[in-house]
């Protein structure tokens, strides 16, 4: 087997990982965490592809993407502080008391 093939892999289960702490929690700190797992294993799988066949496209992408990202991961925090600041606490669902 090939290092590409361990990077697909590592991606997937990354990506699987993902999905479950955003689904199964409730906090969302831990939902954004899974969100950024998400992302990071769909940018391993972008540098994976563009090392399978041998282009510098997927390293690009990376970086445009991971730019993107760390401006993204500022609105959220600010976003948590904030939600955090008016309802002190993190969970979800008193999320929907917000339209009282």
């Amino acid at each position: 087997m090939s290092l590409t093939f361990y990077c697909f892999l590592l991606s997937v289960i990354m990506f699987s990982l993902g999905i479950l702490i955003f689904i199964l929690k409730k906090n969302f700190f831990f939902m954004l965490i899974g969100l950024e797992i998400m992302l990071n294993a769909c940018l391993l799988l972008f540098v994976c592809a563009g090392n399978y066949w041998n282009n510098e496209i997927g390293q690009i992408i990376y970086i445009f993407m991971i730019t993107i990202s760390s401006a993204e991961i500022c609105i959220n925090l600010s976003l948590l502080f904030n939600f955090y600041k008016i309802n002190n606490t993190l969970n979800i669902s008193s999320l929907s008391e917000l339209k009282k």
